[in-house]
């Protein structure tokens, strides 16, 4: 596929499978199809069979459109049961005159990666927060320094297995190969935040269909991260049986003629449903909808800020609140949130580093996910072509074909103060497949 990337986003409401390259104008986006996506509930593929019905379409019509023959992607990863836990791992060391290497801080990374969790789940990201080296408390980097311990404070992704192996599964089906899969929220978060808010302190919001996710940054390092269970469709059906109205006039009603701020809402306005059956048409007011719609956002909201609280850092979001997804636009929801949370807020599509000569289609704040995924494809592109060209400087000729190339996914950014997830994200998933599932 040229030095194209691809990408795939399996969201609860459509599926998104995009195509494009790293430029020097920034990331150029050269093809995008979305359908409508059946099978995934919540963030998770459940019906594999169905998710393929939906994922085929985008990729034929890609190649059909464009003469682009997709062979591998990079996947979102999502769901629910996603949840963020603090570790701490100790060492002693033996000689504390040594200076501690890079290495040293890399096998306590996988040391980590391999630490005991709950039955039936996995530790899909380990995220270094701070060091202790003997009285030396919080340093951003232990690499460089002396001591007789060193302690380090981690952030755990921890999922579900069955999530990751049923993504997997549909990639195999489709006949594709799984270069990487990636957090959804960590995707967004690319395609979206700039660097001054990730280091000034940042929540962001990504509101689906099926789910809302936090990702909290400060210091450009990720701190926290959360699913929320309930997204665009939960307001949907909340209009739907508030209203007695079918499921596609509620999505209708709340695209067209809803507020998430009822105090914003018309007195004495309605919208006419009609009849069906012979049953007389209905009236429901501007009114009544505000007011359904602000019911679940404000609890979805007040689930927000419940993780922010226990992260510890809801006095460090200099920056505030950035609210993406295809729920942002909901109508007043800016308004709303900087009122429920007393943080600046803003709505944001991808923006960061995109060409101008991108297909329209992704300047939307739905398609942040799928954006993200193909910006981070790219950069893990890079990486693994630099690995390779590297291995043939110091292996020239036919000594190259001896060489194993350590998984990009296993690759720990050089420098750990500075790491963030986005210049080390490919340490994402690390350990959830072995050389050959990644060979798939």
């Amino acid at each position: 596929m040229n030095s194209y990337v691809a990408a795939i986003d399996l969201g609860t409401t459509k599926v998104v499978t995009l195509v494009g390259e790293r430029t020097e104008s920034g990331y150029r986006v050269i093809a995008y199809k979305e359908a409508p996506s059946k099978g995934v509930m919540r963030g998770e593929v459940v019906n594999i069979q169905n998710v393929l019905d939906s994922l085929l379409p985008t990729i034929n019509d890609i190649k059909t459109e464009h003469s682009i023959e997709i062979n591998e992607v990079y996947v979102g990863i999502a769901g629910q049961n996603i949840k963020c836990i603090s570790a701490r791992l100790k060492r002693n060391r033996g000689k504390s005159d040594d200076l501690i290497s890079e290495s040293e801080i890399e096998d306590m990374m996988r040391e980590m990666s391999i630490s005991r969790v709950s039955a039936g789940e996995k530790i899909l990201h380990v995220i270094p927060q701070s060091y202790n080296v003997d009285d030396h408390i919080g340093v951003d980097t232990a690499c460089g320094m002396t001591g007789t311990t060193i302690e380090a404070d981690y952030k755990l992704f921890i999922g579900k297995v069955n999530s990751v192996e049923h993504s997997r599964l549909v990639i195999n089906r489709a006949s594709l190969k799984l270069r990487e899969l990636i957090l959804e929220p960590v995707a967004s978060a690319k395609a979206v935040l700039t660097e001054d808010e990730m280091e000034l302190g940042v929540a962001m919001i990504d509101i689906g269909g099926g789910t809302t996710d936090l990702l909290i940054y400060h210091d450009n390092i990720i701190r926290h991260t959360a699913v929320i269970p309930f997204g665009g469709n939960s307001i949907t059906e909340d209009l739907r049986q508030g209203c007695g109205v079918s499921l596609r006039n509620a999505e209708q009603m709340k695209i067209q003629y809803g507020s998430c701020y009822s105090d914003y809402a018309p007195e004495n306005r309605t919208v006419v449903i009609p009849g069906i059956g012979g049953v007389d048409n209905r009236e429901v007011s501007f009114k009544l909808i505000a007011n359904i719609i602000e019911a679940r956002v404000e609890e979805i909201i007040e689930a927000v800020m419940y993780e922010i609280e226990n992260s510890g850092f809801i006095d460090k979001l200099g920056a505030g609140v950035v609210i993406t997804g295809g729920g942002s636009q909901l109508t007043n929801l800016k308004q709303f949130v900087k009122f429920k949370t007393g943080y600046p807020v803003r709505i944001a599509c991808p923006v960061n580093n995109i060409s101008h000569d991108s297909m329209q289609d992704i300047f939307k704040p739905s398609s942040s996910t799928a954006v993200g995924l193909l910006m981070l494809g790219c950069e893990m592109n890079r990486e693994r072509k630099e690995e390779i060209a590297q291995c043939t400087t110091l292996f020239p000729d036919n000594e190259l074909a001896e060489v194993t190339i350590e998984p990009v996914s296993k690759k720990t950014a050089k420098s750990h103060s500075k790491r963030g997830l986005f210049t080390n994200l490919t340490s994402v998933i690390g350990n959830i497949f072995d050389n050959t599932d990644n060979e798939v």
